[in-house]
């Protein structure tokens, strides 16, 4: 877990809403009504209260400020130096200086004018005073808009920054640009850094984690580092340069022979050697990179000795490939091993040693007699002869037997043959199933297959002869009977039910069947309508419009007489009043220009019309009517 969590700093409020926000807290939480007729040790009190408490809430807000950013003296120094190459630790320090100076300007304000309150001798004054003293506090606060304004931008970086544990069990991946540190960190982590063929992909520091030996390790991808001096070098640069400087850990500089990066072997050699000083008491490995282009071993001449320059006792070469991921796995062991290495050294030189010693102690057990008590080793297991594939007399194993009896799938595993039992006879008995606490094997007939043996010849000879062909034929009895005459009762007295139904529907005329219903009518109104537009071929269904159908046949029908009903009905004509007296587009233009500038005034007021008198509420009544005294108003 890391040690720093620059993620919780509060928000920095610019210099408007942080006026904003304390006059606002004063205004809720102090009392709001004063009466002239108070006594003027009440009226004092009042005001007084109100410059106390803005003071207060200032104090309060730079104070958790303050507190929120960390101290560049107090944190790890890797901290302190990053944040002095991404920030510039003077303008940090300066901005938390004036924090600091406005706050207690801002005691010393209130202090003022807490005793020029003491004097006051009117209402009047005391609120100007009130109101001066708050007003100087805001324009106060109001000049500190750049500095608010600057550590917003440092607030909303840092919660952006990787939670790095400086103290922690680290490898720190540093070189050249696109000799594939990146690639090397997205296969030992989950950290998923953006890689690309290009130089400078990685702009800042990423860290991601693995586990090695059952504990975590945090692995640092850094940017690319060029070889010049060290004032030359920008923000990215000094970055990596920060992490190799104060960071314990394991280093793995990459090396790409292949020269793809863009550099060639003299300048990544050169680069070596110029921050080689930051490696001090540090296991570094020089790792190989792109082995499956161009290996140690192709080397030849002065490459050979410029590469051979930067081995020393403290150096090791590794080789490796994250394109097939030839050798990764060993280059990560390698590393780990040596940091742990290292740190077991460092503590077993320091001072905690001798006092962790001087807490133990070992044991030791004490003879209790003279007698000698050797460790007892069978014969069989001194005599065990060591099991060789290759011996055609070894001991078979189950797996020889698998493979002599037919392979996986095939063989079945023998587990009865290694039953120690009284009698080796018993091995492969079978084992009795229990049911109810009583053996089921007890209560089987010792004769049952000879008796299903003959029960199945019996039957066999019973359908030769054709017993099951046919079956006697029965006669009914007193009960299917009874049985038939109830149905036959209830079969006549349904009838009867039906019948009574169909009498009282009271019809004095038979029956028509629907479809001579629909002949009827067709022919009917056919034979009607021939009379007056004369005939045409029989309707294809009954209510549809004939084709030769019109409406001087309806209005014949009629009698010649139209329906009230097909009139349409008058309507009288809309007209538009605002045109009214006006014969030219630009009479109409003006008259609505007038109209606009009439009804302006009136939604200035908010008033509904001309005759509008209402006089609205300036104040929220329930803010502002009652005796309130010096007690809290949260309600409000």
């Amino acid at each position: 877990m890391s040690y720093y969590n620059f993620k919780r700093i509060q928000v920095v409020p610019s210099a408007n809403d942080f006026v904003d926000i304390i006059l606002s807290k004063t205004q809720r939480k102090t009392p709001t009504v004063v009466h002239p007729n108070y006594s003027i040790g009440r009226i004092r009190q009042f005001y007084m209260r109100k410059v106390k408490f803005a003071q207060e809430a200032f104090n309060e807000k730079f104070q958790a400020l303050l507190q929120a950013f960390p101290k560049l003296d107090d944190i790890h120094p890797f901290y302190s130096d990053l944040m002095n190459v991404l920030y510039d630790k003077d303008h940090y320090k300066l901005a938390l200086g004036q924090l600091n100076t406005a706050r207690h300007l801002v005691e010393q304000i209130a202090k003022d004018y807490v005793r020029l309150l003491k004097f006051g001798d009117s209402l009047y004054r005391c609120k100007q005073l009130k109101r001066a003293a708050l007003g100087r506090m805001a324009t106060l606060v109001k000049g500190l808009k750049d500095s608010l304004a600057y550590l917003e931008q440092v607030r909303q970086h840092l919660a952006r920054l990787p939670s790095i544990d400086p103290n922690t069990r680290t490898l720190l991946v540093c070189g050249y640009p696109n000799v594939g540190k990146s690639s090397f960190m997205n296969k030992l982590t989950r950290a998923d850094v953006e890689v690309q063929p290009y130089a400078f992909t990685t702009k800042s520091l990423f860290v991601g984690h693995m586990d090695y030996e059952y504990v975590r390790w945090q692995v640092i991808d850094t940017p690319g580092i060029l070889d010049h001096p060290l004032e030359d070098r920008n923000t990215i640069e000094m970055q990596s340069i920060t992490a190799l400087a104060h960071l314990k850990a394991a280093i793995l500089y990459f090396i790409d022979l292949s020269e793809q990066c863009g550099y060639s072997i003299k300048e990544q050699v050169s680069l070596f050697h110029s921050i080689r000083p930051l490696f001090a008491n540090k296991p570094v490995l020089l790792v190989v990179n792109k082995i499956d282009v161009r290996r140690y071993e192709d080397l030849h001449g002065d490459e050979k000795q410029l590469v051979d320059s930067c081995l020393t006792d403290s150096v090791t070469l590794v080789q490796q490939s994250c394109w097939n991921d030839d050798g990764v796995m060993a280059v990560r062991n390698t590393a780990c091993q040596k940091l742990l290495q290292m740190r077991v050294e460092v503590k077993m030189r320091s001072n905690k040693l001798n006092d962790v010693l001087s807490r133990l102690n070992v044991a030791q057990p004490q003879a209790r007699d003279d007698k000698a008590r050797p460790a007892f080793i069978p014969e069989k297991a001194k005599n065990r002869v060591k099991y060789d594939a290759a011996d055609p007399n070894r001991p078979k194993l189950e797996r020889d037997l698998e493979v002599e009896q037919g392979g996986p799938g095939v063989y079945s595993v023998d587990l009865k043959k290694k039953y120690l039992l009284a009698n080796p006879d018993w091995m492969y008995d079978a084992i009795p199933e229990i049911m109810d606490g009583k053996n089921v094997a007890d209560f089987v007939d010792p004769e049952i297959e000879e008796r299903l043996a003959a029960l199945e010849l019996e039957e066999e000879r019973l359908a030769a002869e054709g017993f099951y062909d046919s079956a006697p034929e029965e006669d009914e009895d007193s009960d299917m009977e009874d049985l038939k005459e109830a149905a036959e009762g209830l079969r006549v007295k349904r009838a009867l039910i039906q019948q009574a139904a169909q009498i009282k529907k009271g019809k004095n005329r038979p029956a028509v069947p629907l479809g001579v219903q629909a002949r009827v009518q067709d022919s009917t109104w056919t034979q009607t309508c021939s009379r007056f537009v004369g005939a045409w071929p029989a309707r294809s269904g009954a209510g549809r419009r004939p084709p030769s159908w019109t409406p001087t046949a309806t209005w014949e029908m009629s009698g010649g007489v139209a329906s009230s009903s097909s009139k349409p009905r008058a309507h009288s004509a809309t007209r538009d009043r605002t045109n009214l007296g006006m014969s030219t587009k630009r009479q109409r233009t003006e008259a609505e220009a007038i109209k606009k500038r009439a009804e302006k005034q009136l939604g200035i007021m908010a008033k509904a019309g001309e005759s509008d008198r209402h006089i609205h509420i300036k104040k929220p009544k329930h803010l502002f009517t009652g005796k309130r005294g010096l007690g809290t108003s949260d309600r409000r």
